[in-house]
């Protein structure tokens, strides 16, 4: 049984920040690539970053690029991002996401992942 649970989400001003955390449970998190989705309203949930927690690369989303970092908490097991110099174009229900690693780069398709949180709402305010 695996959850993912996301917290973090919350309103902002434009220029502002928010650190989305997310709690994976029932799951060997080590061995999965592990992943931050988003989902506006009337859009297709898109792919913002992602890393394999046991490896060094990360990927992101050409619009979130030097904005938002992912990262790992080897303690807390946790997957964060930091999200930093926030834009309106932000706004969406953000999402956790992992699987087990099935290939040697990251994958970005929605599809491509098994375990997914509930989402957590980010709104960016101009």
């Amino acid at each position: 049984h695996v959850q993912l649970v996301e917290s973090g989400g919350g309103s902002v001003q434009a220029g502002g920040s928010l650190r989305l955390s997310c709690a994976p449970s029932g799951v060997m998190i080590s061995t999965c690539d592990v992943a931050w989705f988003r989902q506006a309203p009337g859009k297709d949930r898109e792919f913002v970053a992602g890393m394999k927690w046991s490896g060094v690369t990360t990927a992101y989303a050409d619009a979130v690029k030097d904005r938002l970092i992912i990262s790992k908490d080897n303690v807390k097991k946790t997957v964060n991002l930091q999200m930093d110099s926030l834009k309106p174009d932000d706004t969406a229900v953000y999402y956790c996401a992992a699987n087990p690693s099935r290939s040697s780069y990251i994958v970005r398709g929605e599809d491509e992942y098994d375990y997914w949180g509930q989402g957590t709402q980010v709104t960016v305010s101009s």
